[in-house]
């Protein structure tokens, strides 16, 4: 396989480039022009795909065959960096705190290499700069594009903290959680703190609410399955002499399992109606479904790993984890496989000191691109055995 002598070097610069102009999610104009200047120098064909932010390119193998792809995120979150590094954000209260700086640059990486190396795919190879990972909007609007109408397999990756660079994380099944975020407005009758007999209290109501949610996971779910209820805010009232009239409630839901995804929901909302009825308070509840659970396929995870550990690299089961992923969209109309990639030792993602080995960069874009190549042509392989 051919590779850039001086790829890394390329690679870096265009990191620290993207790392230094952070753009949050469906904001990345920037990220997105750069992206496509940088392929349009490299003679990349771009397809024409109705997006605002974002790029699909493609790389088209001198032989027919199977239609795969790869996908990294180009988003960045409101953090203020506060790393040491010569090319921190330049962006006040915008920051790459998930590494989808370096995301994108290793895709960048791998569609060079696979430019270089055409000649050896058994198909074509579309590559996805996906935008709005973290708002979970990006993976539906590339799919609501059709331009994956046609991808038969499909891979992501993540960087980790857990692994050295030169490690990969890569296992079948789930990878991610089922993410749901609820809303509750509790409206209650507000009055003098003096006299709490002629109101109807929403703090006293939400915090019966808030203890109640807590027993879901610890009562009603089997001790050896997963699930979580956080509660992440809970506001009410803006003086220390009134009861408020209303309270608000908002946390999340992450699940692995479908029925127990759908058991939770219906828990907090019939939890939410009978604790309002005892105290006499009126909720309106917001449910907004997010991703479903990432689940890496059985055959291409074992080859992915074989792939991995062919070229010299460790392989180390994906840690478990209740994060979630968009990449999860992709995988319920397309097989696919999540892998993740270890980028050294840091700070937590979404941390303001979070930062990103750029060593990892050259070895994910060589490994990617060797695991793409191989793939189109073991399924080509397994279709020519069928006929």
């Amino acid at each position: 396989m051919k590779t850039i002598e001086n790829l890394q070097e390329i690679l870096e610069k265009e990191f620290k480039w993207f790392h230094q102009h952070p753009e949050l999610s469906l904001e990345e104009y920037e990220t997105t022009r750069r992206i496509k200047e940088i392929l349009k120098r490299e003679n990349i064909e771009i397809l024409d795909v109705p997006l605002k932010t974002g790029v699909v390119a493609v790389i088209r193998g001198q032989e027919s065959g199977p239609v795969v792809a790869i996908r990294g995120d180009i988003d960045a979150l409101p953090v203020y960096e506060e790393t040491n590094l010569s090319y921190k954000s330049e962006v006040d209260g915008k920051m790459h705190a998930c590494g989808h700086d370096y995301h994108l640059t290793s895709i960048i990486g791998t569609t060079l290499l696979l430019r270089d190396n055409a000649d050896k795919i058994k198909g074509t190879v579309k590559l996805v700069f996906q935008p709005a990972e973290e708002v979970f909007a990006g993976a539906l609007q590339i799919m609501e594009s059709g331009v994956l109408d046609d991808v038969e397999l499909i891979f992501g990756i993540h960087c980790t903290i857990n692994f050295p660079v030169g490690t990969v994380g890569i296992r079948e099944g789930s990878v991610s959680a089922a993410v749901d975020r609820f809303k509750i407005e509790l409206k209650g009758f507000g009055t003098h703190a003096a006299h709490p007999e002629l109101g109807k209290d929403p703090i006293v109501a939400g915090s019966a609410l808030v203890n109640s949610l807590q027993t879901i996971v610890s009562r009603n779910i089997d001790p050896f399955s997963v699930g979580l209820v956080s509660i992440t805010h809970f506001s009410a009232g803006n003086t220390w002499n009134v009861i408020p009239e209303k309270a608000f409630i908002e946390g999340t839901v992450r699940t692995l399992d479908k029925e127990q995804r759908k058991f939770i929901k219906e828990r907090v909302i019939d939890m939410t109606k009978y604790i309002s009825s005892t105290y006499q308070v009126n909720p309106e509840i917001e449910w907004i479904t997010g991703p479903p659970a990432a689940n890496n396929d059985k055959k291409w995870s074992e080859f992915a790993k074989k792939v991995a550990l062919d070229r010299k690299l460790a392989v180390e089961p994906s840690s478990d984890t209740l994060g979630g992923e968009d990449f999860a969209f992709y995988q319920e109309k397309i097989k696919g496989v999540f892998i993740h990639i270890g980028t050294d030792e840091s700070y937590p993602n979404h941390h303001p000191k979070f930062k990103i080995n750029p060593k990892a960069l050259s070895l994910t874009s060589e490994f990617l691109s060797d695991l793409l190549i191989k793939v189109t042509n073991e399924i080509r392989k397994g279709g020519e055995n069928k006929k």
